[in-house]
């Protein structure tokens, strides 16, 4: 399978927004987006403005996938099964993506961003219900605990990233005891209560071409 190496921050100037996928620095003032608000490229502050439909969809699709950190064939996987469950495909999906364990430990503030949450996870320093769990893709479900393994709880990196999470920026289907560096999914949230600017049905209507 293939991955991204090039910068990150590439891939928000390309979308003209923050994706979050460079931890702290998103936001300072250090954050690309903030000094060169144009696409990357000798081009990029040359290009036409105007979009095709198919071009905002594209776009779409894009930034929801860049920001969970997916392949193109990883993202169209989930959506071909959001497809296959009942209600909203769109909705179905995000709450799909936003069940994934290297996103949860990212939103617990565990980690600074979700490839940091997807690092932690693959060198086997997070347990689910007490088991150790290697796959960034893990789907929680309601009531699943997860915790920092007793050996990785001195790791400099998540201690930084949990004294800046704030007790009121817990979003509502999680629960966090910072002392015991042990969270709580506690149900699979709702689209309205999910922090994600963009239009999936966008991305539905992509697909379905």
């Amino acid at each position: 399978m293939g991955r991204y190496i090039d910068s990150v921050c590439r891939l928000c100037r390309r979308e003209r927004q923050k994706l979050f996928l460079k931890g702290t620095k998103c936001f300072t003032e250090k954050c690309p987006v903030e000094r060169r608000a144009y696409p990357p490229g000798q081009h990029g502050q040359g290009r036409r403005q105007k979009v095709s439909e198919y071009g905002v969809q594209l776009r779409e699709k894009q930034k929801i996938r860049r920001m969970y950190g997916l392949m193109e064939e990883q993202f169209r996987n989930y959506f071909e099964k959001a497809l296959r469950q009942s209600g909203r495909t769109g909705e179905t999906l995000v709450k799909m993506l936003e069940r994934r364990l290297d996103n949860t430990v990212y939103r617990m503030g565990f980690a600074p961003s979700r490839a940091a949450g997807r690092q932690l996870i693959t060198h086997g320093h997070l347990m689910v219900n007490s088991k150790v769990v290697n796959i960034p893709s893990f789907l929680l479900n309601a009531g699943d605990v997860i915790q920092i393994r007793d050996k990785s709880k001195k790791m400099e990196m998540i201690h930084s990233s949990m004294k800046r999470m704030k007790d009121s920026a817990m979003l509502p289907w999680l629960s966090l005891d910072k002392a015991a560096m042990t969270g709580t999914f506690l149900n699979i949230p709702e689209r309205a209560d999910i922090p994600l600017n963009a239009n999936e049905q966008l991305v539905v209507e992509l697909y379905s071409k």
